[in-house]
């Protein structure tokens, strides 16, 4: 189990989120610790927020006083209404919050249902409670929890488990928004790209592409990026998302800052070099694109061609999953330009030999005989060690994406769904004022 603590000092926000997931029948209140009941047992907003007034009214000097907890337990642990009650009161109990009002709300809008605590973090008097080492402490709690009740545990998970949540978008599953939140959130924490190109060609592995948009507002140019979902075919599907509903680290601006600082990290990586020696070999080995990229993904190298409408290459782009890092193929030689690809892939079909492919460049992009030994003979990255030759490219993709996945467990867009209400309901305030 998973818990997640966020702190506030908007108490009416929390609530009102919460509140709306039950007015959309996606959420009930399970528990109410020390709230004042009604006669119907059904809460407005502001019915909730009287049990807290007390409370608030006697705060010293707590800016952040509102308590927005979300317990997480795997998807694979079948949990009852009272066992999420049961866990509720514990956690608040071990972390010291027991005696406090607060009201457990139950969340069913995604696949991982969860419950979300809504609290505040100030006693009766007004004096903060106790909070130091507090991550640390939940972390422990959590662990005794999933002891105490049977739960699956959420650390030392094995990295090649297939129920992963983190998947591909499926647009015709629904909470698109959600879906592309999980990915975006994590990948440019793992991995080194330079340019947005690369950024994309990255995010088509999970069926997302972000696109450029400029325009003027207020006598000002403005730039952004816009988040679509891909359908099987690699064509956008539904309607676009704006990067400001991922939260800042998904938008252009900061991007662009990640992109300069990873082209400055990359300029002198070994990364490189290794990366080329697995592309040579594989030009070596095959004379075909279906055959290529499949030799590069038995080495841990997903291999992403961009073309046009009329099915002109225009685009190659390689990600290497041990280093962590994403090339355009023209950034690594003139020799893994998209044309140099296509040129040779054409000569396949006319079923030129190997031996009357134009050989590789005799500069540094040619290994040497102990890389090539090397790269070819290197176990694969622990990610990766589900692979076998006889996979099929279906099987690989899904063996990768479960691996992958095991490094981002319990994403949703959940979050991100909060971070966007509370952005509106500053709006709100402001246009109010």
């Amino acid at each position: 189990m998973i818990a997640k603590l966020g702190r506030s000092s908007n108490l009416y926000g929390a609530l009102a989120y919460n509140n709306i997931k039950i007015g959309k029948e996606k959420g009930k209140i399970l528990f109410t610790n020390k709230i004042i009941e009604t006669p119907s047992g059904q809460y407005s907003v502001s019915q909730l927020a009287q049990s807290f007034e007390p409370y608030l009214a006697a705060n010293r000097n707590t800016e952040k006083h509102t308590l927005h907890i979300s317990l997480n337990p795997d998807p694979n642990d079948e949990v009852s209404d009272e066992r999420f009650i049961q866990l509720a009161q514990d956690y608040m109990q071990e972390m010291g919050y027991g005696e406090q009002p607060f009201v457990v709300f139950k969340h069913t809008d995604i696949d991982r249902t969860h419950i979300h605590i809504v609290s505040v973090c100030v006693d009766e008097d007004g004096k903060k409670i106790l909070d130091r080492f507090e991550r640390r402490r939940s972390m422990e709690v959590c662990r005794a929890l999933e002891k105490k009740y049977g739960l699956l545990p959420a650390i030392n998970r094995d990295v090649n488990n297939k129920k992963t949540i983190f998947t591909p978008v499926d647009y015709q599953i629904g909470d698109v928004k959600s879906q592309i939140a999980a990915v975006i959130r994590h990948l440019p924490k793992y991995y080194r790209i330079r340019s947005l190109g690369e950024y994309n060609a990255l995010l088509s592995l999970f069926n997302i592409t972000a696109e450029k948009v400029e325009g003027e507002l207020g006598g000002k140019m403005q730039k952004g990026l816009l988040y679509f979902a891909l359908n099987t075919e690699r064509e956008k599907v539904g309607h676009p998302f704006k990067a400001s509903l991922f939260g800042k680290n998904a938008g252009l601006e900061s991007l662009e800052l990640y992109f300069e600082k990873c082209r400055v990290a990359l300029k002198d990586d070994g990364s490189k070099s290794k990366l080329i020696s697995s592309i040579s070999n594989a030009m070596r080995s095959t004379t075909n694109e279906e055959d290529f990229k499949s030799y590069l993904k038995r080495q841990g190298i997903n291999t992403v061609v961009r073309r046009n409408n009329s099915g002109l290459m225009y685009g190659i782009t390689f990600i290497d999953h041990h280093s962590k890092t994403v090339w355009n193929g023209s950034s690594l030689g003139k020799m893994f330009s998209s044309n140099s690809f296509s040129e040779r892939w054409s000569n396949s079909k006319k079923k030129v030999g190997v031996s009357d492919l134009a050989p590789i460049s005799q500069k540094t992009e040619k290994p040497n005989e102990d890389q090539g030994k090397y790269l070819y003979f290197e176990p694969p990255h622990h990610l990766f060690g589900f692979l076998d030759t006889g996979q099929t490219t279906t099987q690989y993709e899904e063996g990768l994406l479960s691996a992958v996945g095991g490094l981002f467990s319990f994403t949703s867009g959940e979050d991100y769904e909060e971070q966007d209400f509370a952005h509106q309901m500053k709006k709100r305030r402001k246009r109010k004022r």
